[in-house]
């Protein structure tokens, strides 16, 4: 059976900061947003863009964003596809 490391619980909120990619703070007529990028390697689960609304499968190198304010919850974290992201401001908001 493997060795759980650390008192956290699965129930347990996680941070919005760390991770292993690269990340930045990006403004736009939206708000200001953090931007991490998830290189394939590291993406292990299935997410829906809410620019194009189709799956980012497993493996498919993407970009998470959530709101820059330090309030901002796990809730707030959105997977997206490169071009979604960098186009969201020209077509409707789909969340």
């Amino acid at each position: 059976m493997p060795r759980r490391n650390g008192n956290r619980r699965d129930d347990d909120p996680r941070p919005l900061g760390g991770g292993l990619g690269s990340q930045r703070v990006e403004d736009g007529p939206d708000g200001q947003w953090q931007v991490r990028h998830i290189p394939g390697a590291q993406a292990t689960k299935t997410y829906r863009c809410p620019g194009c609304d189709h799956e980012i499968q497993p493996g498919t190198p993407h970009l998470v964003a959530w709101p820059a304010q330090e309030y901002g919850t796990v809730d707030d974290r959105r997977h997206w596809h490169p071009h979604c992201w960098s186009s969201r401001n020209r077509r409707p908001r789909r969340f």
